[in-house]
């Protein structure tokens, strides 16, 4: 048999120019990702990516990779919020002024990292599931008398979604300004042709309808990877929700009441809420263009509260990662206990090793995770960090039936920390997360007490725990890929 001719480019076969190629592609992509000057973990194992695959590993960078994007601030209404939260900081410390030196350090580092400053509120409520948050917002919403602001990563037009998209045009119906802002990623059921009625509907009535990162060709890198993962309502100004509750059915035990994720949320009343309608409002002008008007309505000056509550935010915008140094401080700050729950658990070197180094010093450490996350690779890397936890004497809770997606920080008696962010590389470094930290000891009580029942419904996973070598086979890989997650 003859055989198959060579194609011969300027005198050399294909193969060769191929293998040139891939070399001088190889160096460029890994001299610009070293460039990027991300952690040294990561840009190793994208490196790695980029070579062992050399087309798909592009492709996959192109829409996975670290990504960094610029946003305009808000100058004028960040001066009016800070400027109404002083007088919400000079009353705290009238009315408390035996308040410890680590409150004001770490508030500190979270106004420097975030931007956002120690604020106040009249009453901070714990709601433990889905129903209970919707049933408290829609009661809110038609109370509402000036404006409804929401922003949301999964937003389904199913029973809940429609029940709570009703409720916005009812509003918006009467005269109420109501804006909702949507993850394209998140939500993309409502975006549906499907369910574009809805939309319709809810623009008749005079509602606005923006998309956090929509799908666009003409982006060279797509910010498929950058979401906002954050869950804010503001109504009037002075009421807000915060937590990690998502508007669908499967967070709603009122419609599936055996399957419905165990979730956390908050509704908040005072000054502090001024922060939330000032991340809403950057998000907004970030998606639709033009910020909203009427400042004064919109930050409208409130009594100073008895509660010490400061809101933290963080994203791809900086590079500061306020969510992760806040609790890597507040986990440094424990002296008596420290209980987290999260429903992904991928921490970063530095958040391992303040968690253990607690451990080491005494302070009990307690970690609830879900038996079964949604993502099988996440739950084998969380896995995988098991035995260093309990080596240093940290105590890990799976938490059995329905998932679980609280996320939640309690420190010591004073401290606990709400929000939208799981312990992950995800959360601390890629999504627009928020969070509330409330400095109340009957708040952290009632946050404990619901951590302790939530401990029911969990296992103790023990120290020596037995799994077959292709499990932790499994987990150790998904290890290696726990900065890419």
């Amino acid at each position: 048999m003859d055989e198959l001719p060579q194609l011969l480019i300027a005198g050399r076969n294909w193969t060769f120019w191929l293998g040139w190629v891939w070399t001088v592609s190889s160096v460029v992509l890994t001299t610009w990702i070293v460039l990027q000057r991300k952690s040294p973990v990561s840009t190793l194992a994208w490196i790695m990516v980029l070579n062992l695959l050399p087309v798909l590993g592009l492709l996959i960078y192109a829409y996975f990779g670290p990504q960094r994007i610029k946003r305009q601030r808000l100058r004028r209404w960040h001066q009016r919020a800070a400027l109404l939260s002083r007088e919400d900081v000079n009353a705290l410390r009238a009315g408390q002024p035996d308040v410890p030196p680590w409150v004001r350090l770490h508030a500190r580092l979270i106004q420097s990292a975030s931007g956002i400053a120690m604020s106040s509120a009249h009453s901070v409520t714990l709601l433990p599931s889905g129903g209970a948050t919707l049933d408290a917002l829609l009661a809110e919403i038609e109370a509402a008398r000036d404006h409804v602001h929401l922003e949301y990563y999964i937003f389904e037009p199913d029973q809940t979604g429609t029940r709570l998209l009703h409720a916005l045009i009812a509003s918006a119906r009467r005269g109420v300004q109501v804006r909702l802002l949507v993850d394209a990623i998140g939500s993309p059921a409502l975006l549906s042709r499907r369910h574009r009625q809805l939309l319709h509907d809810f623009a008749d009535a005079g509602g606005e309808f923006a998309v956090f990162h929509p799908t666009r060709l003409d982006r060279l890198r797509p910010l498929v990877n950058l979401r906002t993962h954050r869950k804010i309502v503001v109504i009037d100004g002075h009421t807000g929700f915060v937590g990690g509750i998502n508007v669908t059915d499967d967070e709603n035990e009122q419609v599936r009441p055996d399957h419905a994720y165990r979730d956390t949320h908050l509704l908040i009343r005072g000054g502090a809420v001024r922060w939330l309608q000032y991340v809403f409002l950057k998000d907004w002008h970030y998606a639709e263009g033009d910020p909203p008007a009427r400042e004064e309505e919109l930050l409208p000056e409130q009594a100073p509260g008895p509660l010490p509550v400061q809101i933290v935010s963080s994203g791809p915008d900086s590079d500061t990662e306020a969510i992760h140094r806040t609790m890597i401080d507040a986990i440094g700050m424990a002296r008596q206990r420290i209980w987290l729950a999260t429903p992904y658990f991928v921490p970063t070197e530095a958040a391992l090793t303040a968690l253990t180094n607690a451990a080491y010093r005494g302070v009990q450490v307690k970690l609830m995770v879900p038996e079964r996350s949604d993502s099988r690779i996440v739950s084998a890397a969380a896995r995988s960090y098991y035995q260093e936890l309990q080596d240093a004497g940290v105590l890990v809770f799976e938490y059995h039936g329905r998932m679980f997606h609280a996320k939640t920080l309690l420190v010591d008696r004073h401290y606990g920390m709400v929000g939208s962010a799981n312990f992950d590389n995800r959360s601390f470094r890629l999504n627009f997360e928020v969070a509330a930290v409330v400095l109340d000891r009957d708040f952290n009580e009632q946050l404990g007490q619901m951590f302790e029942a939530d401990l029911s419904h969990c296992r103790l996973v023990p120290t020596q725990r037995r799994s077959p070598p292709h499990q932790r086979l499994f987990e150790a890989v998904a290890r290696l890929a726990s900065p890419l997650l």
